[in-house]
């Protein structure tokens, strides 16, 4: 579902695939009033949902998700799919840009014209949990047997807000380590590096060889999702589980940000590398190493660059890497009819089992049966198998989009820009989180 300046990170020329990582939140906020909205949390389980066939009345379904871009052919099959599989249950599909997507949905589920069911990231349930956006689908992974030992370590437990869960997972997108095969060959590197010490020797003799700044460290989009994953690999925690306050001010974030740093610092990265620059730069043949989501997989298969994709090297003490996940949800609006919740839950269902067609659109599944079908085993993806097992995800805190931009991004931007020393720019911003979080709680009533 993508800032070098010391203010609030900007999102002008933001791709889409910059939406994935909580960028709405302070549009959900705007969005509609705190604690109020449609629905009860109380709808969990009407219409008896038992998981067997729809029977009830032939009806449509209004269905939103953010796949606009090389992913949405993928699930606009799969939507064919389901229909030619249910003559009872249409599907009125509309695919919106997430940032709209996110921006309308608060509002346009208040007035009654919002979809039954849909797609969201996973940091974003607990927001709309909170708001009563959405509802709970306890009773469908009941009925379906689904338990968190069907699913990918870390992705299960994000869904779910206050014991209650309101989102199915339907994949695991993370960061990789992608490089030019090319110019790997001719510095004489045969395999990708897998920790610092082979990383830094890597980009020595890709210097060597010619390729003056061969590991370009962008100071804002994606770097916040670089440093959160060197903070997990370091020991650290980005947030307190309970939404308190902002724990990555400490020996594990100086650690990750010091070290992006020094990426600058030795010349491997030229300095000031603005939003996105780093994967045009490298999808271009500028620079010979990237980390970047693996959204990006259609697009560089399509461009015909010789590259190659492997895990994100452990710079820390253990491997870890930043995820998020796409979520189906079912909306307060659709639980007020037993028919449609159960249409709708039906089509969740329908949808978590296909989970592997779905690594065409370069996701990796979330459910472990499906990362032993074919479609994910010959994926490029695949060779991020082992980095499965390593996945982070952010706790499930309403209103944490909102914190994120303008604290952590902002004290990463000025540390890798070398404007502000690394435990200078966590620890004050980490404080403004924190205070920001304190706010949350109240406004959320968690």
């Amino acid at each position: 579902m993508h800032r070098s300046r010391l203010v609030v990170p900007s999102r002008r020329g933001l791709s889409r695939r910059g939406f994935i990582t909580l960028t709405a939140g302070g549009l959900l906020v705007a969005g509609c009033g705190g604690g109020q909205g449609v629905g009860s949390q109380e709808k969990e389980g009407v219409g008896g949902f038992t998981g067997e066939e729809y029977a009830g009345s032939a009806l449509t379904l209004a269905y939103w998700n953010g796949f606009t871009g090389g992913d949405g052919p993928a699930m606009q099959d799969l939507v064919k799919r389901f229909m030619a599989d249910h003559d009872n249950i249409s599907l009125e599909n509309n695919t919106i840009e997430w940032a709209d997507f996110y921006q309308r949905l608060p509002a346009a589920a208040q007035a009654g014209k919002g979809p039954d069911v849909g797609v969201m990231h996973l940091d974003q349930l607990a927001t709309n949990a909170a708001r009563r956006v959405i509802s709970p689908l306890d009773d469908l992974a009941e009925a379906l047997g689904l338990a968190e030992d069907d699913f990918a370590p870390a992705v299960w437990s994000p869904a779910i807000y206050q014991d209650q869960r309101y989102g199915m997972p339907l994949d695991v997108h993370t960061l990789a380590m992608y490089y030019n095969q090319d110019h790997f060959e001719k510095a004489g590197i045969s395999e990708p590096p897998t920790d610092a010490q082979s990383l830094d020797e890597a980009c020595q003799a890709l210097q060597e060889a010619g390729f003056r700044n061969p590991f370009w460290m962008p100071n804002q989009w994606p770097a916040h999702l670089m440093f959160l994953s060197l903070l997990w690999q370091f020991g650290g925690e980005p947030y307190a589980e309970d939404g308190s306050a902002a724990t990555y001010d400490d020996e594990a974030g100086e650690a990750a940000l010091a070290w992006m740093r020094e990426q600058v610092d030795k010349g491997y990265s030229p300095d000031n590398v603005d939003i996105d620059t780093q994967y045009t730069a490298f999808k271009n043949g500028q620079n010979s190493i990237t980390w970047d989501g693996i959204w990006q997989i259609n697009d560089l298969e399509e461009s015909g660059l010789p590259y190659g994709i492997a895990p994100l090297p452990v710079i820390g003490e253990e491997p870890a890497a930043w995820a998020n996940s796409h979520n189906f949800f079912m909306t307060a609006q659709a639980a007020e009819d037993g028919d449609r919740a159960n249409a709708a839950k039906t089509f969740i269902g329908w949808m978590s089992e296909q989970s592997s067609s779905w690594s065409q659109a370069g996701m990796i599944p979330a459910r472990n049966s499906a990362r032993e079908e074919a479609e994910y085993t010959d994926s490029p993806q695949y060779a991020l198998r082992e980095q499965v097992d390593a996945l982070h995800f952010l706790p499930a805190v309403p209103g944490l989009g909102d914190v994120q931009i303008p604290t952590l991004e902002v004290a990463v931007n000025e540390g890798v820009l070398g404007a502000t020393p690394p435990a200078e720019a966590l620890a004050k911003q980490a404080a403004n989180a924190t205070e920001m979080m304190k706010q949350n709680l109240e406004r959320y009533g968690s």
